[in-house]
């Protein structure tokens, strides 16, 4: 397959790693299709799989006619294709996909008439047509490739700052139950308080009760003051429980603001690793980002 003329169609050509657009070169060719060497032209396309690009190829021949594409020693033939683009009528394409590294080579032959094939040395209109039909191939195959690197990258990205973001509402709510706790802390305190006094005024009045009840005889004024002496020890263990429960309460809350006072500065190192990670993550997307910009102006 003997190089003639060579287009490079790129924004830029730069070697700076993986994730930085490649080329796209379209070259005067040849194509051997069994014992016969076809005029034609190739096509680079950088990044892709063989596969899924073979497939896109045939179904773009195919498009529009009953025709179908036959192929033989990786040589393909369709008879009968048409592809407006290139020309009104109705043509035979003869082409092959090759594997380079990184990147594929389309071959392609267009035989307008019998024997009488698309070149530049025929002055056909059609030329520079067949010439935008598979840059645009190509360039078509690239971009989905690209698009798909920079959608992964932009995906990883906002992961992070779907972390960022879970972390930074962690810490919120640490914050606030802290907020919280130290609130309850205040209010069983004052209730502790409360009940610390209800108890010594029901701790006398038992005592006085118990006194006058030990002097009295029995009939029903003693029946009545036991009830009463009764209603006491109730309200004496209803302070106790309330003051046990208060006391539980405070001791869960000064847990719970422990646990958060450690977790908080934990929380803020990760935050400040994840907004790194995001600033990383960034640049590489802006690379993908850009390289996908610069492919759709080749």
């Amino acid at each position: 397959m003997k190089l003639k003329l060579t287009l490079i169609f790129l924004g830029l050509f730069p070697f700076l790693g993986m994730d930085a657009q490649k080329p796209i070169i379209i070259s005067d060719d040849t194509l051997q299709i069994g014992k016969s060497v076809l005029p034609g032209m190739s096509v680079t396309i950088p990044e892709v799989d063989y596969e899924k690009v073979l497939k896109i190829w045939i179904r773009d021949l195919q498009s529009g006619t009953k025709s179908k594409v036959v192929t033989e020693n990786g040589e393909m033939s369709i008879f009968g294709a048409k592809i407006k683009s290139i020309s009104p009528n109705q043509i035979n394409v003869y082409s092959k996909l090759v594997r380079l590294d990184s990147m594929l080579q389309l071959f392609a032959s267009f035989e307008t008439k019998k024997d009488q094939y698309i070149e530049r040395t025929s002055g056909e209109p059609e030329y520079a047509k067949a010439q935008e039909f598979l840059k645009e191939f190509a360039k078509n195959q690239y971009i989905d490739v690209a698009k798909g690197q920079a959608d992964a990258e932009e995906k990883k990205l906002r992961d992070l700052q779907k972390e960022l973001s879970s972390l930074e509402n962690e810490k919120s709510r640490m914050q606030k139950g802290i907020q919280s706790d130290n609130s309850t802390i205040a209010t069983e305190k004052e209730n502790i308080v409360l009940m610390n006094n209800e108890l010594n005024t029901v701790n006398a009045a038992l005592i006085e009760q118990n006194n006058l009840l030990a002097n009295m005889e029995e009939g029903p004024a003693k029946k009545e003051q036991a009830v009463q002496i009764r209603d006491l020890e109730k309200r004496k263990k209803k302070a106790q429980n309330a003051i046990e429960s208060s006391q539980k309460k405070i001791n869960k809350s000064d847990s719970d603001i422990n646990q958060a006072t450690g977790d908080i500065p934990r929380n803020e190192r990760m935050q400040e690793k994840v907004r790194e990670q995001i600033i990383q993550q960034e640049a590489v997307y802006q690379r993908f980002a850009d390289k996908l910009k610069k492919i759709k102006s080749y």
